[in-house]
């Protein structure tokens, strides 16, 4: 049976927000407890690959809550966080105001802007950010690759794009392990603390018809993205994409 949240069509957009909007408030909680805190390590070496310049600019599409945004700022980066979904947006900017506009971290000023607007079209000119990211967004997306596009074209000449993701393991046991793993424990997550399983069987559903790292590696060569490399995270089940448009 296909999940509700799940449209391969015209209605993809709209059931994607919904979605979040549903899981919006126990977003954070239950990434924590389906990936053992996991998640947050896999989003720090995102960070580290991103090889950050203190005063660089960056952007975060797909957002969410803001973690990613959030660690690039720490780094000293002006970072625009990118969501259109308007709850979890609302997380994030008040996760921000708990942290105080003027605050410091390693000596670097703080310095992150969320808005509204969708990674297909993003609503900034071309060259703009030395830095491009995307985490757990692109599998959403109507058509991931018009987003891949867009990230390389506001990207800077010589600027960064990585892309993290739920992976699909080279092996088929791991593989068939870990698709289990998300069919019967994860939609658990949503039964609990969202009323509702199919918030998170939904995972699995718009994996299995996602190109996942191999095909996004494919799409970066294809846009003559340079350095295009993968790296697989606890043996492919999470993975990163990262390319660099030509200087």
């Amino acid at each position: 049976m296909t999940n509700k949240f799940y449209d391969s069509g015209k209605d993809r957009a709209a059931k994607v927000n919904a979605l979040f909007a549903t899981i919006a408030k126990r977003y954070d909680l239950i990434n924590d407890l389906q990936s053992m805190g996991l998640h947050r390590y896999w989003k720090r070496h995102l960070v580290q690959l991103s090889q950050v310049q203190p005063g660089a600019r960056a952007l975060d599409l797909c957002c969410g809550t803001g973690d990613v945004a959030f660690a690039l700022a720490h780094q000293g980066m002006e970072v625009v966080g990118l969501d259109f979904s308007e709850p979890m947006l609302a997380v994030a900017r008040e996760k921000s105001q708990a942290q105080g506009p003027h605050s410091k971290v390693s000596s670097q000023a703080f310095s992150v802007t969320f808005l509204k607007g969708d990674a297909q079209q993003i609503p900034f000119p071309d060259a703009s950010f030395d830095i491009v990211t995307i985490s757990y967004g692109l599998r959403n997306l109507a058509d991931w690759e018009k987003g891949l596009q867009e990230m390389k074209r506001v990207a800077k000449p010589g600027g960064r794009l990585l892309v993290l993701d739920f992976g699909k393991p080279d092996n088929a046991l791991w593989r068939t392990l870990y698709f289990t793993y998300l069919k019967l424990f994860v939609p658990l997550m949503g039964r609990i603390f969202c009323g509702d399983s199919e918030t998170h069987s939904y995972i699995l559903e718009s994996l299995k018809r996602y190109a996942a790292q191999k095909g996004v590696a494919a799409k970066m060569e294809q846009l003559q993205l340079k350095q295009v490399k993968i790296i697989n995270l606890m043996g492919g089940i999470m993975s990163i994409n990262y390319g660099e448009k030509e200087k």
